[in-house]
């Protein structure tokens, strides 16, 4: 019989996700409204995260590099539903509409690296994070993105980041195809009808 091929970063991000639940992980909030979790680190890391799977890379990043962290949240947060989140995120990218942030990090210029996380939205870099990149100047900041999506790759995202923080160091990031709640959602619906 033959073994099953197993993808390790996959496998990785399976295990950190169930030990985060099961250990009931502060992953999700930041020590104070605006302030990273701080280990004395230069670099954050940076992250919005609707479902929980770029909140998973940013832990394990976190917590492999020792970094301080910082969850990146909307002033207004996105409906739960969906198919809702969809709509309102393409009317702010068509619009160009760069939504308010709850909270922004205070001491950005003690960094010398951000790892910036986010999904992919319809192609591109959630309008979010063109508020947290107009928020901050982060010149002469080498900034490496990583970003999870539902099977479109990066799409635009790494000219966004150009585009919003031109005299940044922009990096090769890292992309992980991460669509569960597609493929749940397509599979509920289909079964449904």
């Amino acid at each position: 019989m033959r073994e099953p091929v197993v993808d390790p970063v996959r496998r990785a991000v399976s295990v950190s996700l169930a030990s985060l639940v099961a250990l009931g992980s502060p992953l999700a909030t930041t020590a104070e409204a605006g302030e990273p979790r701080q280990t004395g680190s230069r670099t954050l890391v940076a992250y919005f995260s609707r479902t929980g799977n770029t909140r998973v890379v940013a832990g394990l990043i976190h917590r492999t590099l020792d970094t301080d962290l910082f969850e990146i949240r909307p002033a207004r947060a996105y409906p739960a539903n969906y198919l809702e989140t969809v709509e309102q995120a393409r009317g702010e990218r068509d619009r160009g509409d760069e939504p308010a942030l709850a909270a922004q990090v205070s001491r950005l210029a003690a960094y010398d690296t951000v790892f910036l996380g986010f999904p992919i939205w319809g192609e591109t870099a959630p309008p979010i994070i063109r508020s947290f990149l107009s928020a901050d100047d982060l010149a002469d900041k080498t900034l490496i993105p990583f970003v999870t999506h539902g099977g479109y790759g990066p799409g635009n995202s790494q000219s966004v980041l150009a585009h919003h923080a031109p005299r940044a160091r922009l990096q090769t990031g890292f992309s992980m195809q991460a669509d569960q709640e597609r493929q749940t959602m397509e599979r509920v619906t289909g079964w449904l009808k």
